[in-house]
């Protein structure tokens, strides 16, 4: 039996509350996802990149942090777009103590490599 199947089979066992809160998980998971971004075994560390580019999205969210407008980090990166940004954005929203981790991690690489 497929996961599929088996969903099917409990969601006929539930009561319409506790279909409202599978519903209210599901959305929740769905709403974290940030289309435009993408984690890829061997590809910047495997860090969460900007499809399309190897721009780590942490590199974007610390470039934010540091006073970068928008209009300056696309102007500094010409391959993104607006919506990249609004993508990464809900990345870090979806998952801030991975980038924090991120952004920490690469800090102690420039401190090491002076």
């Amino acid at each position: 039996m497929s996961l599929l199947q088996d969903a099917e089979r409990l969601l006929s066992l539930m009561t319409r509350a506790e279909k409202a809160q599978i519903l209210q998980w599901v959305v929740r998971d769905v709403a974290d996802a940030a289309p435009g971004v993408a984690s890829t075994p061997g590809v910047c560390g495997g860090d969460p990149c900007i499809v399309r580019t190897r721009i780590p999205v942490w590199l974007l969210e610390q470039a934010r942090r540091l006073g970068s407008t928008e209009a300056e980090i696309l102007r500094a990166y010409p391959s993104l777009r607006a919506e990249d940004l609004v993508n990464a954005w809900a990345y870090v929203r979806a998952h801030p103590q991975e980038i924090d981790g991120q952004i920490l991690e690469n800090e102690d690489l420039d401190i090491h490599n002076l």
